[in-house]
């Protein structure tokens, strides 16, 4: 049996198999909504601790079969400090390490490349005012110029820098990035940065003029998600949904 088949439960603190569990979550979720490509994105979230310690998925392993021990865990030097047969992707590591290093608030860090986002991301406006669902991402919305494939250590600052302390960024003619306190909010608040991407991708092809929000609006938007969500965040809010979800659909993740 590989050391990925071994279940880490009785091994790791509590905490950590809490994170592991609902990152691997996370995984299967991307998969489950179309928004994986490949085994080439990813997703990240912290271990509780001083260490600085995250997780990452195993390089190789599709999204939809990712369990909570064979995510593999590495120190902000990209050295693994847990057991695994597998090695994580260079890419990610840059992008990911930058932001762990940089926001103590952003335990999980999410990254796609789905259609809908790289579509908008390689239009010069990028994301537009047209959708319910833009508002909260307009709200909190930075943006990143393309550099190649993340692999310059030098571009860690920049990353950082354009992210600002902002929940969501557009990496430009790449794809989208989200961070959240729990995989639950990185995972929420991309749902709505894909869907708003997806409509204006939509709208945009229906040949039509199109028809923004106005500014106004926008700038109450976060008093009004906080009302809808009666104060408990959209991810809190619908990640027990998601998990019931996904356990009719591809359960294991928590193996």
């Amino acid at each position: 049996m590989a050391s990925s088949d071994v279940s880490l439960k009785q091994t790791v603190f509590p905490a950590e198999w809490d994170a592991r569990v609902n990152l691997a979550a996370a995984y299967r979720l991307t998969a489950l909504f179309g928004w994986d490509d490949l085994v080439f994105t990813h997703i990240s979230a912290r271990v509780p601790g001083p260490e600085h310690h995250f997780l990452i998925n195993p390089y190789g392993m599709m999204f939809d079969e990712i369990t909570a021990s064979s995510l593999v865990k590495v120190d902000l030097d990209g050295r693994k400090v847990s057991d695994s047969p597998y090695e994580i992707n260079p890419a990610g590591f840059t992008i990911h390490s930058a932001v762990h290093a940089a926001r103590d608030d952003a335990l999980c860090v999410m990254h796609t490349h789905s259609i809908n986002g790289v579509a908008v991301s390689a239009q010069e406006a990028g994301l537009l005012p047209l959708s319910q669902q833009s508002l909260g991402v307009l709200a909190s919305l930075g943006y990143h110029d393309y550099e190649g494939i993340a692999l310059n250590e030098g571009e860690k600052s920049r990353l950082v820098r354009d992210l600002g302390a902002n929940t969501n960024l557009m990496l430009r003619n790449h794809g989208l990035l989200t961070v959240g306190a729990t995989p639950a909010d990185a995972f929420v608040a991309m749902y709505f940065f894909e869907a708003a991407c997806m409509i204006q991708v939509r709208a945009q092809a229906g040949g039509s003029a199109l028809l923004p929000i106005a500014p106004p609006i926008l700038d109450g938007i976060r008093q009004q998600i906080a009302a809808v969500t009666r104060g408990m965040g959209a991810g809190a809010l619908v990640w027990p949904g998601l998990l019931r979800r996904l356990d009719r659909r591809n359960p294991g993740y928590a193996e």
